[in-house]
């Protein structure tokens, strides 16, 4: 009897024994699967890519965890999340989500902030308000946010500019940055990578040429918009330097068109180049106070690199190639605006 009792509780505890391994077993199934397991499958060999702003609430996130970055098991993330804490310390940002990431390797992203950079480009911009448009659309901060630190006179004061040449310290390119940089923070990066363009060589070049930087970037602002080609911007650079060192009005009708604020003007009459206002190259002597785009970098560099010639006047082609007729004498400039002029009204532009 004794023998049978004992070999009894020898079963009852090889039992137990299995039943605690296969309990244990459970708990590290269902731990590893909670925390290693992959759980954010898509076909998509790219990362899927996740945005938290100031007003993204938990819920959303995991909204949007569910339906885009495809997490088959939300409420695991869900738990995991809340014991770590993670609802209550939410930090914005463009983080990636990649196709085999499990719940925990994603949570410690989130948790530090750890996200992707995001590569932005404003190229082709002419005002301010499309700059900021363009910025907002690509990053966590708003339109008016950007704005208003463009037109705070102490603001840009503090970065070396005013609210009127401002805009020139943004070289049109492609940045890496984060995608919740604040508005302050990307002003302050534009002018790391102002400093930066403007090395040694272009500083000389610009003084060679009797410019600072900015008079540089105002110049070729005009220089850009008198032609869609690129091969005459270093020519019309040349006009404009020999019609400023020789003082005479720039006459450049891009002026008028931004003064008149209208660039799809095809004719400039003469109730155009009489308006009032100081970026009237007709009216007003030497450069405008500011640009009338944001000037591409070739742009710049033809200013800088601009040809020496003894070119004064210049006018559109009359076969409306976009090209240009260039002259040193008004005699002949006249007789090409003349054919110019025939042109516009044969083809009835009014």
């Amino acid at each position: 009897m004794i023998q049978q009792l004992k070999n009894i509780s020898a079963n009852v505890l090889k039992l137990l024994a299995i039943a605690l391994i296969i309990i244990l077993c459970g708990i590290a199934y269902l731990g590893y699967r909670l925390l290693y397991s992959p759980d954010f499958e898509s076909n998509n060999k790219e990362p899927i890519y996740i945005y938290i702003n100031r007003s993204t609430t938990f819920e959303q996130l995991c909204e949007a965890l569910a339906t885009t970055a495809h997490c088959k098991r939300i409420k695991d993330f869900v738990f995991l999340a809340e014991k770590l804490n993670y609802p209550e310390n939410m930090k914005t940002g463009r983080y990636a989500v990649f196709s085999g990431m499990n719940h925990l390797d994603l949570l410690n992203r989130l948790r530090r902030g750890q996200q992707k950079a995001v590569r932005i480009t404003f190229n082709n911009v002419r005002l301010t308000e499309e700059l900021a448009e363009r910025l907002a659309d690509q990053l966590m901060i708003t339109k008016e946010e950007i704005i208003s630190l463009l037109q705070d006179q102490d603001f840009c004061n503090s970065q070396g500019f005013s609210t009127t040449t401002i805009t020139t310290m943004f070289i049109p390119n492609t940045y890496e940055m984060y995608w919740n940089i604040t508005a302050e923070n990307l002003i302050a990066r534009m002018r790391v990578e102002y400093d930066t363009f403007w090395n040694k060589d272009r500083m000389e070049k610009a003084d060679d040429a009797g410019l600072t930087p900015v008079e540089t970037s105002i110049l070729a602002s005009i220089v850009e918009e008198e032609s869609a080609v690129e091969d005459e911007y270093p020519t019309i650079a040349g006009l404009y330097i020999n019609r400023l060192k020789k003082g005479m009005l720039l006459q450049a009708d891009p002026t008028v068109k931004y003064s008149v604020g209208d660039f799809t003007l095809r004719r400039i009459l003469d109730k155009h180049k009489t308006v009032k206002s100081p970026y009237n190259t007709y009216m007003h002597t030497g450069l405008p106070p500011g640009p009338i785009r944001f000037p591409s970098i070739k742009a710049i560099d033809a200013v800088l690199n601009f040809k020496h010639h003894k070119y004064l006047y210049m006018c559109a082609k009359e076969d409306f190639s976009g090209r240009h007729n260039f002259s040193a004498t008004l005699t002949e400039h006249t007789h090409n605006a003349s054919r110019y002029h025939s042109e516009l009204n044969r083809r009835r532009i009014r």
